[in-house]
């Protein structure tokens, strides 16, 4: 989990949002966020059950003031799963392949090319849509801006 930018107020907040998903007290070591003055960044590495990383996102998804990605690994028998949100876009949900990438469902797929031929809507900007490109152009700077930022890791409990 990657809390992009918070301001400090939030940041008890999304502790204990985390902290009611996964059931153990959460601490998370808060730095700077160079990318938005006044705000605040931090990672947190967790394991747990399947579907753990939509609980997480759902219960920060509620606060518009944050910048975060929740993302769940592959699992044997599970796909991988990806949240991204800033508050001018919301919330991008993806599925993740073992390897790290986006995965498009075949039937969303076949909706972009029908809606990219029947509505003048161009195929490039649909599958960019799909994948989260844009997700990915706002968050990249505070991305950028986390290396070299503490990383604390955690174990759900059940």
């Amino acid at each position: 989990m990657y809390v992009h930018s918070a301001p400090a107020a939030l940041c008890p907040h999304v502790e204990w949002a985390v902290a009611g998903v996964v059931g153990v007290p959460v601490k998370l070591d808060w730095g700077d966020q160079p990318a938005a003055p006044g705000t605040h960044r931090a990672e947190l590495n967790w394991q747990g059950a399947p579907g753990l990383s939509g609980a997480i996102a759902s219960a920060l998804n509620g606060w518009q003031r944050l910048r975060f990605e929740v993302t769940e690994e592959a699992t044997p028998g599970c796909d991988g799963a990806r949240y991204s949100y800033t508050p001018a876009l919301g919330i991008f949900t993806a599925v993740i392949s073992a390897s790290g990438e986006v995965m498009v469902p075949e039937a969303r797929l076949r909706n972009a090319m029908e809606r990219a031929a029947a509505h003048d809507v161009d195929l490039a900007e649909e599958l960019d849509r799909l994948t989260g490109r844009v997700w990915d152009e706002e968050l990249e700077p505070f991305r950028y801006a986390g290396d070299g930022a503490p990383v604390r890791w955690l174990h759900a409990a059940g």
